[in-house]
């Protein structure tokens, strides 16, 4: 192990997250989640101003208990109610200052079981928390806040110095000679770095932050800690796994306490603060999703907790010469022929963001198999400096790294633009830029045809079947007209497009591979993408399986060994098919209707899974065979893998995989 954690103790962590008014729900996940991942402690807000607006105290009444029942709470009382503000805003010093000190001693009464130190007020040299311009001598702040302090340390609670953003350590000794930090028990400090200003000039570390806090407090209060009450980093650039190495940064950082922002983002229909421009850093500074989805420092606190981190590389690490690029190489099938390639003594850089669940335990995996020879760095395929890095001096780049869900292009089409076609001409426009002479292999999917509604139909058997014999004997074939259909299925073929075209355009050696159903080892389907995993996952589960449409569409699949045998064979003879697209699935022999595989599962397990059926999906087609004969003529490939083994061979990788092990380490 290496890194600022190693040989360490296991610090203490916890969060700081406001909850709006009425958000019992999120409130409960939250919690569940916070336990889950291990902190031990939380941060929240207590506002003056919305105590005092209709409904606010029963919100309170019901918040406060409710998370300090479960959790050692830090509540950070602060913004004055409009109506005693004398600048009229929330950021503005109270008409009568001690009002604030009465506040403070109700909530005292009121909660102070739930809680042993209190937090007075946030970001004070914040205009947007504290109107600093109408108190430029901070006389008004200073005897605000110093006597609510004194009177809450009287009481027997411990006051906490809201702390400046960013750190200023004037103002903190301007605080200790007005006899604020006097009279409270710990001194808050945030910081940014890599999201705002906090990384650039103003910003030392936090070794050097603490030292200088320290100091000041020396001089005026020996005895208050150095508490890091709010500490992030935005994943508006989609790279998590930075935010992971953010975080365990400031975990090893000298401070008595580290409260990290925040749990969940904001979801984009939600102002920040109230007459603040967009700023997307904003609204992605959890580690939760707006969605409820964890990002990767979850995931990793989760499964593997503190001790974990110290296995994420701290920089990207270079192969020393000509490497294999696997642009999504974490996932199902780039981990898979990442393998094949380090297997034969052959050097790959995995680029991959980590953002699917499960995905951590492929890199782990070829980690553990082929440690010199796997170089991982953890970057978003949007990332363009990551993928410049990623592809300089590759003897070939194949690109999996694609949003994958049908669904979920329904929900949010711009993400879905932005990965699938945005990330894919990023890779294609680094390799024209470092590495020209490489060949791209993308991979492409049969929803570029669309949902082939024309293409009649017979029941046959209980599958939906082409009527014309000659369709039925051979699949759907690359002649067929494009057809995009659903916002996945038009960013995919758009990047299609894109990467035959640099074929034409720029003279890259390029290769497409539209891919029919791809299934095996090392897959963690889900219900919107990898189905045959995901059947047999709840099948293994005993849990019931969703079935959207009757079960009879028919799909062929392909194992996942095949698979990488194609991407290998186009690779081989990239000269010859520079600029071509093909087909790639199982073809007739391997084409089997949903109801197939559901019984083959139910004579594999011994136990037929309960299935609910439900209304067909957009986009969905009742038939796709793919015709992989312009494949097999190009390149010799041809499948190998029957379906029913390859349905046995997964079933079985599955049931060893859910079997009882220890925690999972990320390896560097």
């Amino acid at each position: 192990m290496n890194g600022p954690l190693s040989g360490a103790r296991v610090p203490a962590f916890g969060f700081a997250e406001w909850f709006r008014p009425g958000e019992r729900e999120r409130v409960r996940d939250a919690l569940a989640g916070l336990k889950a991942a291990g902190a031990s402690h939380l941060r929240t807000h207590l506002s003056w101003a919305e105590y005092h607006a209709p409904g606010g105290a029963a919100w309170y009444d019901w918040l406060i208990p409710a998370l300090g029942r479960e959790i050692d709470l830090l509540p950070c009382v602060h913004y004055t109610p409009p109506s005693l503000s004398r600048t009229g805003a929330s950021s503005g010093a109270p008409h009568r200052l001690k009002d604030y000190a009465d506040f403070v001693d109700m909530v005292l009464t009121r909660y102070g079981e739930h809680f042993s130190h209190i937090e007075l007020w946030n970001e004070p040299n914040n205009l947007l928390d504290w109107d600093w311009r109408a108190d430029p001598e901070w006389d008004l702040f200073c005897e605000m806040i110093g006597n609510a302090a004194h009177w809450a340390e009287h009481r027997g609670w411990r006051a906490v110095l809201g702390g400046p953003s960013p750190f200023d350590p004037h103002w903190l000794d301007l605080m200790g000679r007005r006899g604020v930090l006097g009279v409270v028990s710990a001194v808050g400090l945030h910081g940014f770095p890599g999201t705002w200003n906090s990384a650039a000039s103003g910003w030392t570390g936090w070794g050097a932050h603490v030292a200088e806090m320290r100091a000041v407090l020396d001089r005026h209060n020996p005895a208050a800690e150095v508490w890091i009450t709010e500490a992030g980093y935005s994943t508006w650039r989609h790279d998590e796994a930075e935010q992971a190495r953010r975080f365990r940064d400031a975990l090893a950082a000298p401070a008595d306490r580290l409260y990290w922002y925040g749990w969940q983002d904001i979801p984009r229909d939600v102002p920040v603060q109230e007459g603040l421009y967009f700023d997307p850093r904003h609204y992605h500074m959890g580690v939760t999703d707006a969605a409820g989805r964890p990002k990767l420092l979850r995931r990793m606190l989760e499964a593997e907790g503190v001790p974990g981190l110290a296995r994420l590389p701290a920089r990207p690490r270079r192969a020393p010469e000509r490497p294999v690029a696997v642009i999504g190489g974490a996932g199902f099938i780039g981990s898979n022929l990442a393998d094949a390639f380090a297997a034969e003594g052959t050097d790959v850089v995995v680029l991959d963001n980590l953002s699917r669940p499960g995905v951590e335990a492929n890199l782990d995996w070829l980690k553990g198999r082929h440690d010199r020879r796997v170089h991982p760095l953890l970057a978003d395929v949007r990332d363009a400096a990551a993928v410049a890095e990623a592809v300089s001096g590759a003897r070939a780049v194949f690109n999996f790294a694609a949003q994958v869900a049908v669904t979920t292009s329904l929900d949010d089409p711009l993400h879905d633009f932005a990965v699938n076609v945005g990330g894919t001409l990023g890779v294609l426009e680094a390799v024209r830029r470092h590495a020209p002479e490489a060949p791209v292999i993308f991979a492409s999917t049969n929803k570029v045809y669309g949902n082939l509604a024309d293409i009649p139909l017979d029941d046959a058997d209980g599958r939906h079947l082409p009527a014309d014999p000659e369709l039925r004997a051979r699949g759907v074939a690359e002649d067929r007209p494009l057809d995009f259909c659903t916002p996945y299925g038009c960013s995919k073929g758009a990047a299609d497009q894109y990467v035959l075209d640099y074929a034409k355009s720029f003279g890259l050696k390029t290769a497409v591979l539209r891919m029919s159903c791809i299934y095996g080892r090392r897959q963690f389907g889900t219900e919107d993408q990898g189905w045959v995993a995901h059947f047999l996952i709840r099948a293994l589960a005993g849990e019931p399986i969703a079935i959207f449409g009757d079960g009879r569409q028919v799909r062929d699949v392909l194992d996942v060994r095949d698979a990488v045998a194609a991407y290998r064979a186009v690779l081989a003879g990239i000269d010859g098919v520079a600029g071509q697209a093909f087909n790639l699935g199982g073809g007739p022999a391997n084409a089997v209707a949903l109801t197939d595989v559901l019984a083959e599962i139910a004579a594999r397990t011994g136990t037929a899974p309960e299935i609910h059926h439900r209304p067909w999906r957009t986009g969905d087609q009742l038939y796709f065979v793919a015709d992989t004969r312009r494949l097999a003529r190009a390149t010799g490939w041809a499948p190998r893998v029957g379906w029913r083994q390859g349905v046995a061979d997964l079933a079985d990788w599955l049931a060893a995989e859910r079997a009882p092990t220890p925690r999972r380490r990320l390896r560097a």
